[in-house]
């Protein structure tokens, strides 16, 4: 994925999502939060995903603070679309996000969370 995305923070009130390619490895790099305003950026990022051909496609997470439950819910509907074998590593995830992905989707075996 060669593209980045970005929606910034308009004011103290509106979280921003800035999304970047990994170096080295297929995937992103995404800093801020996914709410309201920015899940279109975060649908757009995981339906790219679900089109590449890697067998892994890494999340790098550590720089998201927040991930409403409709923004684990596009994940989990995403590593539904992935076929057989493929995954996404989640790795360092907010602890919500975590927490959420095993509340309500703790069967899905297209996601794989890393906290290292």
């Amino acid at each position: 994925m060669n593209t980045r995305y970005q929606v910034p923070a308009a004011g103290p009130r509106v979280p921003g999502l800035a999304v970047f390619p990994l170096a080295g490895r297929q995937g992103v790099r995404a800093a801020g939060e996914v709410g309201l305003t920015t899940r279109a950026i975060w649908e757009g990022v995981l339906e790219q995903a679900v089109r590449e051909d890697e067998d892994v496609y890494y999340l790098e997470l550590s720089d998201v603070t927040f991930v409403d439950v409709a923004g684990a819910g596009a994940l989990a509907a995403a590593a539904g679309q992935l076929r057989d074998g493929r995954r996404f590593v989640v790795r360092r995830p907010p602890p919500a996000l975590r927490r959420t992905l095993d509340l309500l989707w703790p069967d899905q075996a297209g996601i794989e969370v890393s906290t290292s």
